[in-house]
């Protein structure tokens, strides 16, 4: 479910001449039932609003002043969100005759025509104040105080995104607030303005309009209802036409071999899906997130998270967390990822986040060789973000719930194929060949059009990928350097570059002089440390030669200034 609270303004919207009619009150009675939660959002003060609307229990709760309070039916607590109103103010307005005039614990609010009278006032008495219009009301407010802020309170308590939220309203105090919501949907006797802006507009007026809407959501939680503002950007083919992703109800492959530029891609995207406030957790086998701004870690070499912990951290709608395996043992990796992932899904039945659940080396958390993989997938999954080398690797029940793959790097439409022919479905046309750096390939499962190239945006802030894990993690056996000599005699481990500064210190001249030679140093860089930059620079070193001692030296000043191994 998509929508998981309705947000709906009173006068104009709920209300008609201040009622509202039992018609409305059945209708939002019957969506609470479903499940929903119901938060109203009106520019009344809360005594005015309590004498004409009986029903305020049935909100779980309600933002009254504009945003400047919130009020807790169930308990009927109330908090000020906003300084008092300025006494000066209030006072100057009497003494100008502005009447009605009324105050509330925040809002001072008055009619027209007093908004000449209003505005002259405040800028007479230096006041940073703002001043809102709601049809013939005229409202003073302190600055960044409107319906948007307060919902966003009264939705952080509720522990619900914006996201999550469907919001409808009329007039011009109701810009901000719907523009917040994931949907906002204008009444049809709203303002022109306000319902050129919204994303849906209904036939009924006033409170009909509100049963109408109520009906659409228990019908199909507004499938129907495009949102192109809401859309993910990703980059602009040849031509400029820009390339865009849905937000929600889509998993993605993102497929590629290594340092084919998947984590540049997945940067991009995480950057973008922060900015527009979908939260993400990130499930990461390999340490590869170490420091991504604004995420939370969880785990690492010596520690191993809890599903609660994680949780907790989620907990909060605007914070993003990075779940790292470094502690798990490989084996043991799928039956981990399958404890937490069944929590992440109940959170996100409850509060609809995380929004996007993000499955870096897919292919350790959903194996193909997994027995229980089949029965792990949700039944109606979406915001899955699958990154792997091995398409092919991947459980297939996992593939079968693909819509659009990205492919990167080398053999990008090997990669398409190797996908297809996992998932059992057809492969797609594609051209043969590799990506320019920058270039990404992306086939819509499900729309009938073969792949097509693309410039991917790049991420706005390039990451130090893998410092610590490679620094001083633990890598896989097969990932690990082995110290054999020319021999074969020697068979010293190093699980990460801090072991292999230490083991290269130690061997004997004839071993190390060995795998120099053999470029055997630089090509472990490359492929399993999978940076080129260090790579490249370690090759020039085998490529220029030296004695044992000097060699030595160069290479750990290589590694040394690019990796800094944690205290």
């Amino acid at each position: 479910m998509r929508y998981l609270a309705l947000a709906c303004d009173y006068d104009g919207t709920m209300a008609a001449g201040g009622m509202v009619a039992e018609e409305t009150v059945s209708a939002l009675r019957f969506l609470r039932s479903s499940g929903r939660r119901l938060v109203l959002v009106t520019g009344r003060r809360l005594d005015d609003l309590k004498a004409l609307f009986p029903a305020l229990e049935l909100f779980d709760r309600v933002v009254v002043e504009n945003g400047a309070l919130l009020y807790r039916p169930q308990t009927r607590e109330e908090e000020v969100l906003a300084e008092p109103p300025s006494p000066e103010l209030v006072d100057a307005l009497r003494s100008a005759g502005v009447s009605p005039l009324a105050v509330g614990r925040t809002i001072v609010a008055t009619f027209s025509p007093h908004e000449t009278v209003v505005l002259d006032t405040i800028r007479r008495l230096g006041l940073e104040l703002q001043v809102i219009f709601n049809k013939g009301a005229v409202m003073v407010l302190p600055s960044g105080t409107n319906k948007a802020s307060g919902l966003v309170k009264a939705l952080a308590e509720l522990e619900l995104s914006t996201h999550n939220v469907a919001g409808i309203g009329d007039a011009e105090n109701d810009h901000a607030f719907l523009a917040a919501c994931e949907c906002g949907i204008a009444v049809a006797n709203a303002l022109p303005m306000l319902k050129e802006r919204a994303d849906l507009v209904t036939q009924g007026d006033h409170g009909a309009g509100v049963v109408e809407l109520v009906r659409r959501l228990a019908e199909n939680d507004l499938e129907d209802v495009p949102l192109p503002r809401h859309l993910l950007a990703l980059g602009a083919r040849d031509d400029g036409t820009p390339v865009t992703l849905a937000p929600y109800g889509i998993n993605v492959l993102l497929a590629g071999t290594s340092g084919s530029g998947k984590s540049t891609f997945a940067t991009g995207l995480l950057e973008r899906l922060r900015a527009a406030g979908r939260q993400f957790c990130i499930v990461d086998p390999e340490g590869d997130y170490p420091s991504l701004p604004d995420a939370v870690v969880l785990g690492g070499p010596e520690n191993v998270p809890t599903a609660e912990e994680v949780l907790d951290v989620l907990a909060r709608p605007e914070q993003d967390a990075v779940v790292s395996l470094l502690g798990v043992p490989l084996e043991q990796r799928p039956v981990f990822f399958e404890r937490l992932l069944t929590r992440l899904m109940e959170m996100r039945a409850r509060t609809g986040r995380p929004h996007w659940i993000v499955l870096d080396e897919a292919h350790h958390l959903l194996p193909a060789s997994w027995d229980k993989a089949h029965g792990l997938m949700p039944q109606t999954p979406h915001g899955l973000l699958f990154v792997t080398v091995h398409p092919n690797k991947v459980a297939e029940s996992a593939l079968q719930t693909i819509d659009t793959v990205v492919a990167v790097g080398q053999a990008w439409g090997e990669t398409m194929r190797s996908f297809a022919d996992a998932a059992s479905l057809a492969p797609p046309p594609t051209d043969e060949g590799d990506l320019e750096t920058g270039q990404v390939a992306l086939w819509d499962v499900h729309g009938g059009e073969p792949p097509f190239v693309f410039r991917a945006a790049p991420p706005r802030s390039e990451r130090k990928r893998h410092v610590r894990k490679y620094a001083a993690g633990e890598l896989r056996p097969d990932k690990s350097f082995y110290f054999r000599g020319p021999e074969g005699k020697l068979n010293l481990r190093a699980q990460n570059l801090q072991l292999f500064l230490q083991l290269a210190e130690g061997v004997d001249d004839e071993t190390w002089m060995h795998h120099l030679r053999a470029g055997d140093y630089s090509r472990w860089m490359r492929e399993a440390i999978r940076d080129e930059a260090l790579a490249d620079e370690v090759s020039e070193v085998e490529r220029s030669g030296g004695d044992p001692a000097e060699t030595r030296q160069r290479v750990q000043k290589v590694v040394e200034d690019r990796y800094t191994a944690p205290a």
